[in-house]
């Protein structure tokens, strides 16, 4: 007998809470059981308003830490039937971000789409602790739209340590030194996020960054507590460096986790940083 985790999440499109900017960035107010469908492009909402669902199924009765399992997601829409077509988004049919609750451990994966709105991928988590699974897609004729759900992990946790803003924007990551710039630090105000990239060792600016994704970039951004969702794509997404620039806004004040993500010499790299918004 095969005995699996079952969860549901289901959602609807809501003014208030979901939005997408005219440089390609599209946010979320996501919490646990729940979903935000995003706006248009420019900002302008659906006319109709349109209820969709996802199950999140695991392979296993119960999640273990460092444990491989098979996932797979079920979108359907309200009355229980697949949603079968999907747009391709930047290469994929759906990406699903997968953070703990300290914001300490991030996957940005691609689930294989197996038809009448099935998706599955083999995954795992690095500790124990409470789980938030995002998945990100456009359903055709329809917009970008997130559905997530927290799952609970067994294993040893994390020392949860409170998120605090980087005393310094500069990290190094996969032998790249990497700067942030903020033109704003303002909620509710267009912001530009430019990411500085050069060698760790010789400092020299990198100027050969390869499409990920179809673009020189990708920034997904979280509010400390998960709930605040935003997906950002580059400004000219066939940029090569040594700076990749994004547009995006803070939809209130407080703290975020960013992960920017670019592909150099054929390797994907990640780099995080934390910032305030006042």
């Amino acid at each position: 007998m095969l005995a699996v985790l079952f969860l549901s999440a289901c959602g609807s499109v809501r003014e208030a809470s979901s939005s997408k900017s005219q440089h390609g960035s599209h946010e979320a107010a996501s919490s646990p059981a729940s979903a935000d469908e995003h706006s248009g492009h420019g900002g302008e909402m659906p006319k109709a308003s349109t209820n969709l669902k996802a199950s999140f199924t695991f392979g296993s009765v119960s999640l273990k830490a460092k444990e491989t399992s098979e996932l797979t997601i079920q979108i359907t829409d309200d009355t229980g039937k697949p949603v079968s077509d999907f747009q391709v988004n930047h290469e994929k049919l759906l990406h699903l971000i997968i953070v703990n609750h300290s914001l300490s451990s991030f996957q940005h994966v691609h689930p294989a789409y197996q038809g009448d709105g099935k998706f599955t991928i083999s995954t795992s988590f690095d500790g124990g602790g409470d789980y938030k699974l995002i998945a990100d897609f456009i359903p055709s004729g329809g917009t970008s739209t997130t559905l997530s759900q927290w799952v609970k992990v067994s294993g040893k946790e994390a020392e949860h340590t409170v998120l605090q803003a980087d005393a310094k924007l500069h990290q190094e990551v996969s032998g790249k030194a990497v700067e942030l710039s903020l033109s704003s630090t303002k909620a509710k105000e267009e912001v530009t996020l430019s990411f500085t990239i050069r060698d760790a060792v010789t400092n020299k600016e990198i100027t050969n960054l390869q499409p990920y994704l179809g673009a020189v970039g990708h920034v997904v951004i979280l509010s400390a507590d998960a709930e605040k969702y935003i997906h950002v794509h580059p400004l000219e997404e066939k940029a090569t460096g040594p700076v990749a620039k994004f547009a995006t806004s803070f939809p209130e004040a407080g703290i975020y986790k960013l992960w920017g993500q670019f592909q150099h010499n054929g390797e994907v790299f990640t780099v995080p940083f934390v910032v305030e918004v006042k």
